[in-house]
C-alpha cells in the first residue's frame, strides 16, 4: 500500500488505530477552516459578480453603439479634448440612435448608455428606485463630500426633507435685495467696457457677480468676486472644476492610487484647503452670531433678525438642525454649503450668460424683453432695484431664459446609476449600468420643439407653447430628484438681465454657428461669448 492509500485509509478508519471522524476534525487548525470557508465564499461572490456583468455586457451590447476594444472599450475615443468630445458624444445620436435616441459606450469596462429621447428619459428620472447619481459624480465627492448632489440615495432623502424649507418663496424674497444688489456691481463693472469695439467675454463677469450672490445669500458673507477676481478663494473655484473634469476624461488617472502621484492631485489639495477652509470659517462665524442674537424661523418660514439683519435662511437653517452636531456635524453642514456655491454658482452664471449672448444675436427679442421690463417697473430712474412681485410679473423675460435654457443647458449631461432594471423599448438596461440623460440633445428634438435651432422664445409663450412630453425639457433635471434651487436661479437670472438691459443694448460679437462648445461642469463655449455693450439713452 503506498504512502497516499495508507494516509487515506487512516482517516476513513482502517485498522486497530484508525482515527474518529471527531478526531480528524479537530486535528484541523482552525484558522485552516476559516480559510477554506473564505476561499468559498470568495469564490461563489466573484462567480456571481461574473454573472452579472456576463449579463450587464450582454444586454448592452444589444445597444447600438460604436465598435470596442478589449479591456479597454472606447476609452480611445473618450481620451480627446473637451471639445471633441463633446462632439463625439452629440454625433454618437446620429451615427447609431438617430431611431431611438439610445446609444452606447463604453469606458474601459464601465457601460455608459446615452439616452436624448423623452419617454425613456421619463423611465429614468421619474423612478423612486433609480436614484443614485452616477459613477462620474464621485469625482466631486473630495469637494463637495457626499452633499445633495453626490449623496447617496439614503443620505439624500434625509437631506432634501433639511433643505427644501430653505427655498420656500417667502425667503427668496428676502435674497431678492442680495441679487439687485450685486446686479447694480455688475452693471457697472460693465461700463468699461463701452468703448471696446472689438466685444468682451461675457462669462466672466457674470460668473463673479453669481458667485458673489451665491456666497452672500448661502453663507452671510460677501466674497467681493467682482472687486477682488484674483483672490485666491475665486480662482479655487474655478481650477478644481478643471482639475475634476480632466481625471474624469482619462481612464488612468481614476484609481485613486495613480493620481495621487500626479502634479493635479497637489494642485487639488491646494484647492480643498482653500475652499474648505473658508466654508468651516463661515460656519464658525454663522453659529456664533445666532447664538449671541437667534430669532428662529417662524411657522410660515418668515425670517426673523440675527443680530440686527435678516436671518440668511440657508447656512441657518443646517446650522439649527445639526442640533449641536447630533444630527449634522459641521462637516455635513460644510458639504451642503460647499453643493450650494457650487450648485447656484456657475450653473446659474451660464444660463444668465447664454441668455444675454442670444438677446445680443437678436434685436427684436432683446428690444421686446426691455419693453416687458419697463411696462412692469414703470416710469423711474433706470437704477431702481425690481421687487420679488415684478420680477415674477416678467413673463416673456422668462421665456427668454427658459428659451436660453433649452438651446444651452447649463447642464448638458445628467447621470444615474441604475439600482434595478430598466426597459427602453426593445432594450434592458441591467442594474450596474451608468445612464447618461444627453440634455443638449434632448432639448433640439424637432418632433418637439419645430425648428429647433432657432432662438425663440414664443415657444414658452401662449400659441407657441405646444402640448409636449413633460420630460422633453428638463434644464433643471426632472423627477424626485430635480433641482432643489430652480426657483432661486430663475430668480437671480431675472434680476441680473434686469440690471443690464435697462442700462446697456447688447451685440453678439459671433455667430452661434461659429462657437465651439464643450462641457465642464457646465456647458461652455471656447474662447466665452463675446458681446459689444452700448449705452441706453
Amino acid at each position: 500500500m503506498g504512502f497516499g492509500e495508507s494516509v487515506l485509509a487512516s482517516a476513513l478508519g482502517a485498522g486497530s488505530n484508525s482515527w474518529t471522524r471527531q478526531q480528524l476534525i479537530e486535528s484541523v487548525p482552525r484558522t485552516g477552516v476559516l480559510l477554506l470557508v473564505s476561499f468559498i465564499f470568495a469564490v461563489c461572490c466573484l462567480a456571481a459578480y461574473l454573472e452579472r456583468y456576463r449579463r450587464l455586457v450582454r444586454h448592452i451590447n444589444c445597444i447600438p453603439g460604436p465598435a470596442t476594444l478589449p479591456i479597454i472599450g472606447n476609452a480611445l475615443l473618450i481620451n480627446a479634448d473637451r471639445e471633441e468630445l463633446f462632439n463625439r458624444i452629440i454625433a454618437s445620436r446620429k451615427l447609431y440612435g438617430r431611431r431611438q435616441g439610445i446609444t452606447r459606450i463604453w469606458n474601459g469596462m464601465t457601460p455608459y448608455v446615452l439616452i436624448s429621447q423623452a419617454q425613456a428619459v421619463e423611465k429614468i428620472l421619474s423612478s423612486t428606485k433609480n436614484i443614485e447619481k452616477g459613477r462620474d459624480y464621485e469625482f466631486l465627492q473630495p469637494w463637495l463630500g457626499t452633499g445633495l448632489l453626490t449623496s447617496p440615495a439614503s443620505k439624500w432623502q434625509h437631506r432634501r426633507k433639511i433643505l427644501t424649507p430653505t427655498f420656500h418663496f417667502r425667503i427668496l424674497s428676502d435674497f431678492v435685495e442680495v441679487f439687485n444688489k450685486q446686479a447694480a456691481v455688475l452693471a457697472g463693472k460693465l461700463a468699461t467696457e463701452l468703448d471696446n469695439a472689438a466685444g468682451f467675454d461675457c462669462v466672466r463677469y457674470i460668473t463673479l457677480c453669481s458667485l458673489d450672490i451665491i456666497c452672500e445669500t448661502a453663507m452671510g458673507c460677501p466674497v467681493y468676486a467682482q472687486q477682488q477676481s484674483d483672490s485666491e478663494y475665486v480662482r479655487a473655484h474655478e481650477k478644481i472644476g478643471e482639475i475634476m473634469l480632466n481625471r474624469l476624461q482619462k481612464l488612468w488617472l481614476h484609481p485613486d492610487i495613480v493620481f495621487r502621484c500626479t502634479s493635479q492631485y497637489r494642485e487639488q489639495q491646494k484647492c480643498l484647503d482653500i475652499l474648505h477652509k473658508f466654508s468651516y470659517r463661515m460656519i464658525t462665524e454663522r453659529r456664533s452670531i445666532i447664538r449671541a442674537g437667534h430669532k428662529p424661523l417662524d411657522e410660515n418660514n418668515n425670517s426673523e433678525t440675527v443680530a440686527g439683519r435678516k436671518q440668511l435662511a440657508f447656512l441657518d437653517l443646517l446650522i439649527e438642525a445639526s442640533d449641536e452636531g447630533r444630527l449634522l456635524s459641521d462637516t455635513d453642514i460644510r458639504e451642503e454649503v460647499d453643493t450650494f456655491i457650487l450648485g447656484g454658482h456657475d450653473t446659474t452664471a451660464t444660463a444668465i450668460a447664454w441668455t444675454l449672448f442670444l438677446l445680443g444675436t437678436d434685436p427684436s427679442v432683446q428690444e421686446r424683453a426691455l419693453g416687458e421690463i419697463e411696462h412692469v417697473m414703470g416710469d423711474g430712474p433706470r437704477d431702481r432695484y425690481p421687487t420679488m412681485r415684478e420680477l415674477n410679473e416678467m413673463r416673456y423675460l422668462e421665456a427668454c431664459i427658459k428659451e436660453g435654457l433649452r438651446l444651452y443647458p447649463s447642464i448638458p449631461i445628467i447621470g444615474r446609476r441604475l439600482t434595478e432594471d430598466v426597459r427602453l423599448a426593445e432594450h434592458v438596461l441591467p442594474a450596474g449600468t451608468n445612464a447618461v440623460i444627453v440634455v443638449y440633445q434632448l432639448h433640439r428634438d424637432p418632433a418637439v420643439f419645430p425648428n429647433p435651432d432657432r432662438f425663440n422664445p414664443d415657444h414658452f409663450l401662449g400659441d407657441g407653447q405646444r402640448p409636449r412630453h413633460p420630460f422633453a425639457y428638463i434644464p433643471f433635471s426632472a423627477g424626485p430628484r430635480n433641482c432643489i434651487g430652480q426657483k432661486f436661479g430663475a430668480l437671480e437670472a431675472k434680476a441680473v438681465l434686469v440690471a443690464v438691459l435697462r442700462q446697456y443694448r447688447v451685440e453678439a460679437v459671433d455667430r452661434r454657428e461659429d462657437l465651439t462648445l464643450y462641457g465642464e461642469l457646465v456647458l461652455r463655449s471656447k474662447g466665452g461669448l463675446r458681446i459689444r455693450v452700448t449705452k441706453r439713452n
